[in-house]
C-alpha cells in the first residue's frame, strides 16, 4: 500500500526524475527536479496556487517513484528519454516524430561519395543540412552525381579496383569509373571539391558551366541534349532560390516560436545555416489545460533536440523559459561545444522570431480543422465502433482473412490498426499447415491458435493483444474465434463484419446480435478499410506463394536444374517468361549454367 505522507518524507534533496502513476500503473507525468524533495512535495500542497492542469493530474496520481541522478543535466537527459518512451498524458507532447535528411560527403574515403543520411556521425565525413524535404535532397544528390560523375556504388576503393565490371552509370556517362582506375584520385578529388563548393552555396560556377554546355549543344543542333542542360539549370536555380540571406553573420541558428489555442499548439522552427535560411518546418504539440507558451517551448526543445542529429550554435526563442540554462548545457554536451539559448529583445533577430511566430499562427489556423477531420477519421472512428459495441474504448484492432485457390497454397493474414491507422510493422502472415482443401473455418482456427499461442509465449510481434478482434464474416467466423480464445483462457471481444447479398458490409455481429451501422459514418468507413486491408494482405501473400510454386514446378522438370541453378536463373531473368524465350547464349550468362544445361532449358521450352 502506497502511503503518500510517508513517501513524501522519504524524498531526498537531490537532483533526479520523478514519475507519476495512476491507479492502472500507467505513467501520466514525468518531470525533473534540482531537489526531488522540494519539487514533488509542491504537487501535494493544497496551499499552493496550482493550475487546473496540475490539480487534475494530482487527482489521478495513485503513487509516484523517482530516480536520483548526479546532476540536473543528467536528470534532463533522463526526463527526455522517459517522456519519449512513455508519452505521458500530462506532459506537453510533440505529436510529430520526424527525422531530417542531410547530404553527406564521405571525405574520409579515397574516392568520396555523396549520400542521403538521416544520422549525423562525427568524423564520418562532411554534412550539409538539415533539409526539410527528403525529395529535394535526393534530387540534389542525383544532380551532383550526374554533373561531376561521382560514384554511387559502395565498393571499397582502391582495394576492390578492377575486381568487377564497371556499372551502368559508367556506360551512360554518369560515373568516371574509379572502380576500374579510369580516373586518378587527384582528378576525382577535383570533382568532389566542386560538389563541396556547390553545397556551400556557390552556384555561379555550375550555372556558367551548364549554360555553356547548353549553348554548345544548341549550336550543334543537339536539341535534346540542350534541353537536358536547360532543365538542369532550372533545377540549380530552384535550389539556389531556397537560400535566402537572413542574418548578419554566419552562425548556425534555429529560431523557435509557438502559437497555441489552449488545446493544440504549433511550434515553428527556422533553420539558419551559415547565415542563410535553408528551410523551415512546423510541429504540432498536444497541450494540457494551463500550459503556458514557455511550457510548450520547453517541452518541444527537450523532445526535438533529443532526436535530431544536428544542433546549431544558437537557439533563438520567442520568450524566456525556466530551463534555458540547463537546456543550453545539455545541448552543449551533445554538440561538444558551447550552445547558447537566447531570447532576442530587439533588432533583426527579434523580427526573425516574430516572423516565425506569425508562421506558427498561420499553420495553427489552417491545420486545426484538418487535424480535427483526421482525428475524426481515425481515433474518432475507433471510438464510434466502441460505442456501437458498448465498449469503453478501442485502441488496437486485429482483423484476419484466409486466401486460397481450391485449397492450394492456403494462407492467412493478420492486419493491425491502432488508433484508426494501419500498423504495418505488426502485420503477420501465416502459411496454413494442418488443413487440406478449401476449409476456411479450420484454416481460421489454425491461424488464430498460432497467433495467440505465440502471444502467450511472448513471441516478438505477438505479445500485444488487441482490444477487439474483427472477423471477416458473421456468426460462424465469430464462433471459431471465441472457441479458440476460450481454449486458451483469453478474454478479448470478437465481432464479425456481416455482409449483404452484394458482399458489402451491412452490420457488426457481436454478442449474438447483429448491430446495424450507418453507412455514412466514419466508423463504417474504417471497418471497410480494415476489411479491404485484410483481403489485400492475404491475397498478396497467396499470389507470391502461388507464383513461386509455378516457377518451381516448371523449372524442376528440367534435367540439370536444382535449387541453386533455379535461384540463379530467377535472379538473372526475374520472370519465367524471359527464361522461356531466352536463347542458349543468354542462358549461359547465368552463374552455374553450363552450355549443356542451357541447351536442356532451351529444348524444354521449345
Amino acid at each position: 500500500m502506497f502511503d503518500l505522507e510517508d513517501e513524501l518524507k522519504k524524498l531526498p534533496a537531490k537532483p533526479g526524475v520523478y514519475i507519476m502513476h495512476d491507479n492502472t500503473d500507467t505513467i501520466i507525468y514525468v518531470g525533473k527536479a534540482v531537489s526531488l524533495k522540494n519539487r514533488v512535495r509542491q504537487y501535494f500542497q493544497s496551499s499552493r496556487n496550482h493550475s487546473s492542469k496540475i490539480k487534475k493530474m494530482v487527482s489521478h496520481i495513485a503513487y509516484f517513484e523517482y530516480i536520483i541522478t548526479d546532476s540536473e543535466l543528467e536528470a534532463l537527459v533522463l526526463e527526455c528519454n522517459l517522456i519519449k518512451e512513455h508519452r505521458p498524458k500530462y506532459n506537453t507532447m510533440l505529436k510529430d516524430d520526424k527525422t531530417y535528411p542531410f547530404i553527406k560527403v564521405t571525405t574520409g574515403e579515397a574516392y568520396p561519395r555523396v549520400l542521403f543520411s538521416r544520422d549525423m556521425k562525427h568524423g564520418a565525413g562532411r554534412y550539409f543540412g538539415p533539409y526539410t524535404s527528403a525529395g529535394a535532397v535526393k534530387d540534389t544528390i542525383e544532380l551532383l552525381c550526374k554533373l561531376y560523375k561521382i560514384r554511387t556504388c559502395s565498393r571499397n576503393l582502391p582495394k576492390d579496383e578492377g575486381k568487377q565490371r564497371p556499372c551502368l552509370n559508367y556506360h551512360i556517362g554518369q560515373c568516371s569509373a574509379p572502380c576500374q582506375g579510369y580516373i586518378s584520385e587527384i582528378e576525382y578529388r577535383k570533382n568532389v571539391d566542386s560538389v563541396l563548393e556547390f553545397l556551400n552555396g556557390n552556384y555561379d560556377k555550375i550555372l556558367k558551366q551548364l549554360t555553356a554546355q547548353m549553348n554548345d549543344c544548341a549550336e550543334k543542333l543537339e536539341y535534346e541534349e540542350a534541353a537536358r542542360f536547360r532543365d538542369l539549370i532550372q533545377s540549380v536555380k530552384q535550389v539556389a532560390q531556397k537560400q535566402k540571406i537572413t542574418a548578419d553573420d554566419e552562425t548556425d541558428r534555429d529560431v523557435v516560436a509557438c502559437a497555441s489555442d489552449g488545446t493544440d499548439a504549433v511550434v515553428q522552427i527556422f533553420y539558419i545555416r551559415s547565415g542563410k535560411l535553408l528551410g523551415r518546418d512546423h510541429f504540432h504539440m498536444s497541450v494540457a489545460e494551463g500550459d503556458t507558451r514557455s511550457d510548450i517551448i520547453s517541452g518541444f526543445l527537450k523532445q526535438y533536440y533529443g532526436g535530431t542529429p544536428y544542433i546549431p550554435n544558437v537557439v533563438m526563442l520567442q520568450e524566456e523559459i525556466e530551463d534555458a540554462q540547463i537546456i543550453s548545457e545539455w545541448l552543449g554536451s551533445m554538440k561538444k561545444r558551447k550552445v547558447s539559448v537566447v531570447t532576442p529583445k530587439k533588432g533583426t533577430k527579434e523580427k526573425l522570431v516574430e516572423l516565425a511566430y506569425k508562421n506558427a499562427q498561420m499553420v495553427l489556423l489552417q491545420d486545426t480543422e484538418k487535424i480535427k477531420r483526421e482525428e475524426q477519421r481515425t481515433v474518432g472512428a475507433m471510438q464510434e465502433i466502441a460505442d456501437w459495441l458498448s465498449l469503453p474504448h478501442l485502441v488496437r484492432a486485429e482483423a484476419y482473412d484466409i486466401s486460397n485457390t481450391s485449397g492450394i497454397e492456403s494462407v492467412g493474414s493478420m492486419v493491425v490498426f491502432e488508433n484508426g491507422r494501419p500498423k504495418k510493422n505488426d502485420y503477420r502472415k501465416f502459411k496454413i499447415k494442418t488443413v487440406k482443401g478449401p476449409d476456411d473455418y479450420k484454416s481460421m482456427r489454425e491461424v488464430l491458435t498460432r497467433r495467440f499461442l505465440r502471444g502467450k509465449e511472448q513471441s516478438e510481434g505477438f505479445a500485444v493483444y488487441p482490444d477487439i478482434i474483427m472477423m471477416d464474416g458473421g456468426r460462424g467466423q465469430v464462433n471459431i474465434a471465441l472457441e479458440v480464445l476460450k481454449e486458451l483462457d483469453l478474454h478479448i471481444p470478437v465481432c464479425g463484419m456481416v455482409k449483404d447479398d452484394n458482399h458489402r458490409t451491412r452490420g457488426l455481429y457481436y454478442n449474438n446480435i447483429e448491430i446495424p451501422i450507418d453507412r455514412n459514418s466514419e466508423g463504417f468507413k474504417l471497418i471497410t478499410r480494415i476489411q479491404d486491408e485484410a483481403h489485400r494482405f492475404a491475397i498478396t501473400y497467396h499470389r507470391s506463394l502461388r507464383s513461386k510454386a509455378q516457377v518451381h514446378s516448371v523449372l524442376d522438370g528440367i534435367d540439370g536444374i536444382g535449387p541453386a541453378r533455379r535461384k540463379a536463373l530467377m535472379k538473372h531473368f526475374l520472370d519465367i517468361e524471359k527464361i522461356r524465350t531466352a536463347p542458349v547464349e543468354e542462358l549461359m550468362k547465368v552463374d552455374g549454367i553450363t552450355e549443356k544445361v542451357a541447351e536442356n532449358i532451351y529444348a524444354f521450352f521449345h
